[in-house]
């Protein structure tokens, strides 16, 4: 399902697509962790390659600097890193599905971690670990439901278009 766009111009629009899109979602109100920003990673990882993870990256930078750079980013930029090479392992919808799943898991873990190493809220030790990812399920419960919302968004354009090509092409 990879689609390996070379050309400057198809790729200036998709870095310009992906920064409007997670700059809107960043700034508009929503719940707390319920973003597209993974599944958007995850499938752009799966049509254009590990080529889309810098402009990923870029846009989410480009819209930390008008929100404020945190000492957490090597964390969150690098967890997208590894959704979007993960992403490159989708074969069917349920490999989809299961990255999905996986990406949510990747973002917590990653995030989480950072929160508990570099904050003062937490003891550094084992318990304090198991409390900071114990008190961030709330948060987990958004970002797999986002991530599971976005990514259906997706799948309905996927299935849209083959659709529609099929049609067209019959």
């Amino acid at each position: 399902m990879s689609f390996k766009y070379n050309n400057l111009r198809t790729n200036l629009l998709l870095f310009l697509s992906m920064f409007v899109f997670i700059f809107v979602f960043r700034y508009f109100p929503h719940p707390p962790n319920f973003t597209p920003v993974l599944a958007l990673t995850l499938y752009a990882s799966m049509y254009f390659g590990l080529r889309s993870s810098p402009f990923v990256i870029m846009a989410f930078a480009l819209s930390d600097f008008f929100i404020g750079f945190h000492h957490l980013l090597i964390f969150t930029w690098g967890s997208l890193a590894l959704i979007s090479i993960i992403g490159i392992f989708s074969k069917s919808f349920l490999s989809r599905l299961s990255l999905l799943f996986l990406s949510s898991i990747i973002f917590f873990v990653c995030t989480n971690f950072g929160v508990w190493l570099f904050s003062e809220f937490y003891t550094k030790d084992l318990d304090g670990l198991l409390q900071c990812y114990v008190l961030a399920i709330p948060f987990f419960t958004n970002t797999i439901m986002s991530t599971f919302v976005f990514g259906m968004l997706f799948e309905i354009s996927i299935m849209s278009k083959n659709k529609i090509r099929s049609l067209i092409y019959k």
